[in-house]
């Protein structure tokens, strides 16, 4: 489905989305990208079952309790709507990993890529090899991502500190759809903990997880 027919998304199309994952016999899930080059892949356990959780409460879509690492050589990656990657250090694909997530994406997958603060040159870097034909660019305000499911007119929220910068979403198109999503100087992931892990205020995690609903919806209705 072409991203421009989501005009009309929103919370009613989200049973749309489920009828989608109930026709494809697999109950959705989040990958979690387990990557080489030594940054913590594995930053923020709680993040995805919460998120998940929220998923099922706030949707009807049909998702697992559990998120699924993969790495970028695993079968199980072509079965995913929605792969996500964080953390705090480097990151090194291999040649084969480049040219396989390039596959996945050009394919209908979706990239959350959530710096953990430390991961943003070589996240940069790396991209850029998988398409040195396509730059990363600021997510437009009005673009469905923002407003599928959860009206966010201010864009991504700021959720931690890290350098004092706004926060921003960064993306790859292929065509009109995103492919790739990047939250930097935020830590959505954060947000998405336990409440006692950073002690952020309530209204801070709602909106990270009301991004993280619309991202999750976005991958499904857009893509794969």
């Amino acid at each position: 489905m072409r991203a421009s027919v989501l005009l009309l998304a929103g919370i009613g199309a989200i049973g749309s989305l489920a009828d989608r994952a109930v026709q494809r016999s697999s109950t959705l899930t989040i990958g979690r990208l387990h990557y080489d080059g030594g940054g913590d892949w594995y930053a923020n356990p709680s993040s995805i079952p919460n998120l998940l959780q929220e998923i099922r409460w706030r949707t009807s879509l049909p998702v697992g309790d559990r998120e699924q690492v993969v790495t970028l050589s695993s079968p199980g990656l072509w079965d995913l709507p929605f792969l996500y990657m964080t953390g705090h250090g480097n990151v090194n694909l291999s040649d084969e990993d480049v040219l396989i997530l390039r596959r996945y994406l050009e394919n209908g997958g979706f990239l959350h890529a959530d710096d953990n603060y430390g991961m943003d040159e070589s996240f940069r870097r790396e991209i850029a090899r998988v398409f040195p034909d396509r730059p990363l660019v600021e997510v437009p305000l009005d673009h469905h991502i923002y407003r599928l499911v959860y009206a966010l007119p201010q864009g991504i929220p700021k959720i931690h500190e890290h350098d004092g910068k706004p926060a921003q979403g960064f993306g790859i198109f292929i065509g009109d759809r995103l492919a790739v999503f990047y939250s930097y100087q935020t830590d959505l992931g954060d947000g998405w903990e336990d409440a006692d892990v950073h002690d952020d205020p309530a209204e801070v995690r709602e909106l990270a997880f009301q991004m993280g609903v619309n991202l999750f919806a976005y991958s499904v209705l857009a893509g794969r």
